[in-house]
């Protein structure tokens, strides 16, 4: 067989993220409860993602210039994405108060979040890049993806928390000379 190097660089991307999912589901959680949700994006979905982004900015800033777009172009420029959310819950910890409310009950009663879920999310999203680095694949975690892809029919289920992780396979990084908004 012969195979050229689009072909072994497109099949590298998608085991890569294939393991920063595997990597995110392991990562340790408050209590061992497993709250968290992986997905990939590639294509025409990624590209539907990228567009939304643009319009979100429009809609709240009034601009088509700054961070939301900038990260819309890098996600373009990726091979895929790689969304990792966390769903809302409690874990009923006694003697925390780390979310601002007494406990958990009033969190829940404020329709607050449970400020271990940021916590998992956090430690899964470090362990999937972990792999992308590993794996010698540019990565970035861009919070404007996550935010967008909040607003997107994809997935039926509601109130999660997410963050997106473009990868990108090329010549140079496509997330190192990142213009900013003057």
């Amino acid at each position: 067989m012969f195979y050229e190097e689009r072909q072994m660089e497109e099949k590298a991307l998608m085991e890569t993220a294939a393991k920063m999912c595997a990597a995110a589901r392991t990562a340790p959680k408050t209590k061992g409860v497993d709250d968290i949700i992986t997905l990939v994006l590639t294509g025409s979905e990624k590209v539907k993602l990228a567009d939304k982004m643009d319009e979100v900015y429009l809609r709240e800033f009034g601009e088509t210039e700054g961070h939301y777009v900038r990260d819309a172009k890098n996600l373009r420029a990726s091979g895929a994405v790689v969304l990792i959310g966390v769903k809302k819950s409690y874990k009923g910890l006694p003697h925390c108060s780390f979310c601002g409310f007494k406990n958990c009950g009033e969190n829940k009663e404020h329709g607050g979040r449970c400020a271990f879920n940021t916590i998992d999310l956090g430690i899964a999203i470090g362990s999937a890049v972990s792999v992308a680095a590993d794996n010698r694949v540019d990565s970035r975690v861009m919070f404007s993806i996550g935010k967008v892809f909040e607003e997107m029919d994809f997935i039926k289920e509601k109130d999660i928390l997410w963050q997106g992780i473009p990868i990108s396979i090329s010549g140079k990084s496509p997330y190192f000379d990142r213009v900013k908004k003057k």
